[in-house]
């Protein structure tokens, strides 16, 4: 690798670190606070609260890294560009297809790290997170075993007890259901027992009553009751689906599954299609997308005012691109015979590249900085 490839590659590659810290920090703690309101709202603890949210980080990053590989290019570029660094390789006679050379060896370094997220760490992280949830929506008592505090377990769903006994009998039971909107209902008893019959959990109260209050007529009835059963199936969880996420099976169990396997997830082959070739075309196209940010950046000549035009244009372009890789995502789940478009924005991209640095190459050179080329 030459000296100028090193130094180009070394300045993105910092660029690129430092970009990727700061969009990662932010998508991770956006995602955490939703977490953690509904984590510790049902009682659960901070411990459970970290691991899961250690468990949706390599999804996070690998949603990251092209973002952060487009802005690194663009930032970078236009830094070296008024410095006045790349001006002087400009004049040195080096050609657009070199200058672009380090750039697409950033890419392949950015395409390496996607698809090792997507063919290994987010599989990976996304299996242990749904066997986490599927755990977490079975656990009762981490829902309801929380003496002297109002819980949260489900949205309408407010559960206070008073005191839990050593033999798990609930005393002072409070549970308010404000799900239908039409009849509010507020449950008091003396005393309560958590059960589960087969994979319906239940909640039997003794000695309370039951007090709704019906919205649209604004009366209220009130239902003694010596034993009451309340189903808990809908706060916490039945049995786990059979529906799948695609996104925790491996790459060839997606591009391999037959149709036995599709029905007993419960899902198209179109949608197992496209995952698996988009952790192979996602790499392609954060690729080459930044060999096409340079490709547009050096449409313009170099200079210390700033290259803002091609920007604009780099980022336009990307928008599009990202827009055109949501129809065909789209396109694709509905219909698996079309897998092959999931390629379609990397080559799209790749083209666009390869055209503007050839107009670079062979069109008529500009001035840089006032200076012939």
């Amino acid at each position: 690798m030459r000296t100028f490839d090193r130094y180009i590659l070394s300045h993105l590659l910092m660029v690129f670190g430092f970009f990727s810290l700061i969009l990662v920090a932010v998508y991770w703690v956006n995602r955490a606070v939703s977490l953690f309101d509904r984590l510790i709202a049902g009682g659960s603890n901070v411990s459970l609260f970290l691991e899961l949210t250690l468990l949706t980080l390599p999804s996070v990053i690998l949603t990251v890294l092209p973002i952060s590989a487009l802005v690194a290019t663009l930032y970078g570029v236009n830094r070296l560009s008024g410095e006045s660094e790349l001006v002087v390789a400009q004049t040195t006679g080096l050609s657009p297809w070199t200058m672009a050379r380090p750039v697409l060896y950033f890419g392949l370094c950015v395409a390496v790290l996607l698809s090792l997220l997507a063919h290994l760490l987010v599989p990976v992280s996304r299996t242990m997170l749904v066997e986490q949830n599927q755990e977490l929506s079975r656990d009762i008592t981490g829902r309801f075993l929380k003496d002297g505090e109002f819980l949260h377990p489900g949205t309408g769903i407010t559960v206070y007890v008073r005191e839990i006994t050593e033999q798990g009998e609930l005393r002072g039971v409070f549970l308010q259901d404000r799900r239908d909107a039409a009849a509010r209902t507020t449950y008091t008893a003396e005393r309560a027992v958590l059960l589960r019959a087969g994979d319906s959990p239940r909640l039997v109260m003794f000695e309370g009553a039951a007090q709704t209050l019906h919205t649209d007529t604004r009366g209220l009835t009130v239902v003694s009751f010596a034993d009451f059963t309340y189903d808990l199936a809908g706060l916490v969880g039945g049995p786990a689906s059979p529906r799948k996420d695609p996104r925790s099976l491996d790459t060839a169990t997606l591009l391999r599954a037959d149709a036995t396997d599709l029905a007993r997830d419960g899902v198209k082959r179109g949608v197992y299609l496209f995952e698996g070739h988009n952790r192979f075309a996602e790499p392609i196209f954060a690729a080459a997308l930044p060999v096409l940010a340079i490709a547009l950046l050096m449409l313009g000549s170099f200079s210390r005012l700033g290259l803002w035009r091609q920007i604009l244009a780099a980022v336009f372009l990307a928008i599009l691109l990202k827009l055109t890789s949501n129809v065909v995502e789209n396109a694709v789940r509905g219909n698996a015979g079309l897998w092959p478009l999931t390629y379609l924005p990397a080559v799209i991209t790749m083209g666009m590249a390869a055209l503007a640095l050839s107009w670079n190459a062979y069109a008529p050179r500009k001035l840089v900085r006032g200076v012939p080329a």
